[in-house]
């Protein structure tokens, strides 16, 4: 008897289920781990300086989106990938808050990446997106701004998007706009 030929299930975009399979405890799935995976980057023994990133995903109509799940990757404190440092796991996940649509990241400052300035790689998927975003974020006092080669093929007036606000005591803020006149710069990845 030959085998059964199903249909391919259509796309859909990030529903109900992206919570609890990403962030089960969020979603009031308990058992499953411990701790949400991505939820801690960071130990006491971690090197570098500690930094804490917050920010909000918009819609093109200026609201926040209470069901985005942002993800981040980053170098260490010396711009290197992987299990260099222990204290620090290099990624981390956080779902926004359902009431403000705020998410938070306690992390520490990347090093530069070869010729590059330094800066945290974004993944962002919430109600209405197919596929992933992915963007970055640049510190605004990076002396390796003006020759990074990602930014210089952003147009000036947009660059803006892609770099948080922030002061010298660590905290920085981020937005992320989906549409609208403040969009941010996404890269196809």
């Amino acid at each position: 008897m030959p085998a059964q030929q199903l249909k391919e299930s259509p796309s859909q975009t990030a529903g109900p289920y992206v919570h609890i399979g990403c962030t089960p405890n969020f979603a009031g799935v308990t058992g499953v781990y411990a701790n949400d995976p991505g939820a801690t980057m960071i130990t006491d023994t971690v090197e570098g300086q500690r930094v804490t990133i917050t920010g909000t995903v918009f819609d093109g109509q200026g609201a926040p989106l209470t069901d985005a799940l942002v993800e981040i990757w980053q170098a260490d404190a010396t711009g290197r990938f992987g299990a260099t440092n222990s204290g620090f796991t290099g990624w981390g996940r956080c779902p926004a808050d359902q009431s403000t649509g705020q998410w938070r990241f306690d992390t520490i400052r990347p090093g530069p990446t070869g010729a590059g300035a330094a800066h945290i790689t974004f993944w962002i998927v919430a109600r209405g997106i197919n596929v992933g975003l992915h963007t970055r974020m640049y510190f605004p006092d990076d002396p390796l701004l003006a020759s990074d080669p990602w930014l210089s093929i952003v147009e000036d007036v947009r660059r803006d998007t892609l770099i948080a606000k922030g002061s010298a005591d660590g905290q920085f803020h981020f937005d992320i706009h989906l549409q609208g006149r403040n969009e941010t710069v996404f890269f196809d990845a």
